[in-house]
């Protein structure tokens, strides 16, 4: 099938082990085994023009239009394709995921339903996954009901009641019955196909809409929070606990920018706003798991430098290269494995670990209580936020030949310090809690006299202490309550962010030229900031219209990318992008009608 140009009107199935991008032909476009960051089986997004190859679709002959909607409450997606004589099918597709014999069943497995619902519709089974990151189409062998796809590490096996020999043939034919289809690990499929995927599917709707029944939601925008949650969870690699910043690597950031990245993996200070966009709504398992991956990397550690960003395996090295065998996103290269951010030095992480882990000895709800010796691990973490508070970094926007002694980066220091003080004096640990409030105020004070720029009414919070640039990122200031809404200080900073920085209803991160020239699209998470920054100092109104705006730009799924052209609203970026989803979770519980008001 020639003729189609990809684009992010994708819809994300998963199980917290393995996760697809299913785009509006119905095909799985993206979708990596045996984990997140690892090779990607299907790959057909970031192949340009070549979309017969790493996918997997249904083509239904004489097909003239489709539409997709989520089962309510989950992430099992249901697609309808329809012919111009009127017939048509109905493809549900949805990774396992339920409890079975005291464990999560979780399988590195795609299930797909195709049901022929009107006319007498003919198919086409396309199915050619990849392996060494697109280079390859993956050889096959086959038995009677199954076909083998020799991907790399691990097989794949195709279990399903479909004809084997059109299947490996790419042959169209009439689609009579439900026809099911489950590609997994490589070994013989227990019990009766048909009956065990129906099963599958119906335990893996019940798990998450019982999920999601536990949400504490706002009033407004339920439907756009819980969708925004859900994609949240699907971003946590279960196993360990890690949050991934998005599904896919080298989306670029604007049109032949080269600021394609790699996501899939775990930046400390990503992670940290998902499990605070999370923990509002009460998903506490999301937590609990990413605190148990923070103790692991604390301690791997061992008193020193935290990185920005792990493997989800914790994994410290991360070496960047490129797969020049795949063309990229619209032909738009370098696709990017691995990030060399890694190696950055960026001081936000302290706070990051520390904002988070220090809910583990406040809440009463979690199974596993943070205790003295958490306490006493925290405190390293602690001590490196104060020794960084006023180094350079490359800062939270990773700028990759520069350095300087970011703001951002110093208010982190000063919450991770502040937040130990809370949690000493709540523990009874009056000697530390003294200890700790006085280095929160020490930094408190560098901050106010480096980075401030300028003189009474012209005067601002800058961007580093060397420089008096802006960007978004002191819109934070609030979030973390270093600062009051309506500190003189403050609304003067505000102003000018929102004069140099503002295009419209978006943000952009900074508008000063970096490593690649001038920034060409707006960061959607610095909109949301805004969008908080505004509710927090009681401009609501104005707030909710901008909010509004930003839903409008969502995805059919409900999503967003990581950034936006500021002119047309085309999406770019890495897909789902965490950032953008906690901006939706954030605001709209900011700006809601209270739950008191209705009932």
């Amino acid at each position: 099938m020639t003729g189609h140009t990809s684009d992010l009107e994708l819809w994300p199935i998963g199980n917290c082990q393995v996760s697809g991008l299913i785009d509006t032909r119905g095909g799985i476009v993206w979708g990596c085994v045996p984990r997140v960051d690892g090779d990607p089986t299907f790959c057909a997004l970031l192949n340009g023009d070549a979309q017969d190859v790493g996918v997997w679709r249904f083509e239904l002959e004489g097909q003239v239009s489709a539409h997709q909607e989520y089962i309510r409450n989950t992430p099992i997606l249901l697609t309808r394709l329809e012919a111009g004589d009127g017939s048509a099918v109905e493809v549900l597709d949805f990774c396992p995921r339920f409890e079975r014999s005291g464990r999560m069943y979780r399988p590195v497995a795609y299930a797909r339903i195709v049901r022929p619902i009107a006319g007498n519709p003919r198919i086409k089974v396309v199915l050619k996954p990849m392996k060494n990151h697109g280079a390859e189409v993956a050889e096959t062998t086959n038995g009677t009901n199954h076909v083998r796809y020799l991907t790399t590490g691990q097989a794949l096996r195709l279990s399903t009641d479909a004809p084997v020999g059109y299947i490996l043939e790419q042959r169209t034919f009439r689609i009579e019955e439900d026809t099911h289809f489950f590609l997994g690990p490589d070994e013989p499929f227990v019990g009766n196909l048909r009956e065990q995927v129906r099963r599958m599917e119906q335990s893996t709707r019940k798990y998450w809409q019982l999920w999601a029944r536990s949400l504490a939601t706002p009033f407004e925008w339920q439907q756009e929070v819980i969708r925004a949650a859900i994609t949240l969870k699907l971003c946590q690699h279960e196993e360990t606990g890690a949050i991934v910043a998005a599904l896919t690597t080298s989306i670029p950031e604007a049109p032949h920018s080269e600021r394609n990245w790699d996501y899939r993996y775990c930046w400390i200070r990503d992670s940290y706003y998902t499990v605070q966009a999370l923990n509002r709504l009460g998903a506490l398992d999301v937590l609990e798991k990413y605190l148990g991956y923070l103790r692991n990397i604390v301690d791997d550690a061992k008193g020193g430098q935290i990185q920005p960003l792990y493997s989800v395996m914790g994994v410290a090295e991360l070496n960047e290269t490129t797969a020049s065998w795949l063309e990229g996103y619209r032909g738009m290269g370098p696709v990017r494995v691995g990030n060399a951010a890694y190696k950055q030095v960026q001081h936000d992480a302290y706070g990051q670990i520390v904002l988070p882990t220090v809910q583990g000895f406040l809440d009463k709800r979690l199974l596993r209580m943070a205790d003295d010796r958490d306490f006493e691990s925290l405190e390293q973490v602690g001590e490196m936020a104060w020794k960084m508070h006023d180094q350079p970094d490359a800062g939270l926007w990773e700028f990759r030949t520069r350095q300087e002694v970011h703001t951002y980066s110093a208010v982190m220091s000063w919450a991770a310090c502040d937040r130990l003080a809370n949690a000493a004096a709540y523990l009874g640990k009056d000697d530390r809690a003294t200890f700790w409030r006085e280095r929160a105020d020490a930094i408190a004070r560098t901050i106010d006299e480096k980075a401030w720029k300028g003189e009474g009414k012209e005067g601002h919070f800058g961007a580093s202490f060397e420089s008096d640039y802006l960007d978004a990122s002191l819109l934070q200031l609030l979030e973390l309550r270093f600062i009051e809404p309506d500190d003189q200080r403050f609304l003067q900073t505000f102003d000018m962010i929102e004069r140099d920085l503002r295009r419209g209803e978006h943000m952009l991160r900074y508008a000063a030229e970096d490593d690649f020239g001038a920034p060409e699209t707006a960061f959607n998470i610095c909109t949301f900031w805004l969008i908080e920054a505004l509710a927090l100092m009681g401009r609501k109104e104005e707030a909710r219209q901008l909010f509004c705006t930003m839903l409008d730009h969502r995805t059919g799924s409900g999503l967003l990318s990581e950034d936006m052209d500021f002119e047309t609203g085309e999406l770019w970026g890495n897909f789902p992008q965490t950032y953008s989803l906690v901006g939706i979770i954030n605001c709209a519980g900011l700006l809601s009608k209270s739950w008191n008001t209705v009932r």
